[in-house]
């Protein structure tokens, strides 16, 4: 789900991810129906939430971005941006992962 965006995004991201020790790397179709990849790093904050920071390609407005994303369990939550019709604008991505 797209919080505060305008645009008409995907909602399904198919993902492959690689863990090694708190180091992560992987692909997915983005929400602009694109191909993105990412590298990053993994943080436990407690026994419930981890946080994800790092780099990820494959946006329109920017050919690299900074990629942050919090994780309970499945669920996910995002800060995200857009330039939409001459606006910028900045809303969240919340979702559900399903897998490992």
């Amino acid at each position: 789900m797209h919080v505060g965006l305008e645009a008409d995004y995907n909602n399904i991201h198919p993902h492959a991810r690689c863990t090694v020790d708190n180091k992560i790397a992987g692909v997915y179709y983005n929400s602009e129906d694109r191909i993105s990849t990412y590298v990053g790093r993994e943080f436990e904050l407690d026994e419930h939430w981890t946080l994800e920071l790092g780099l990820v390609t494959g946006y329109k407005s920017e050919d690299i971005m900074p990629m942050i994303r919090y994780k309970a369990g499945g669920l996910f939550i995002s800060p995200a941006y857009e330039k939409h019709n001459g606006e910028e604008n900045y809303g969240v991505v919340i979702g559900w992962e399903i897998g490992k």
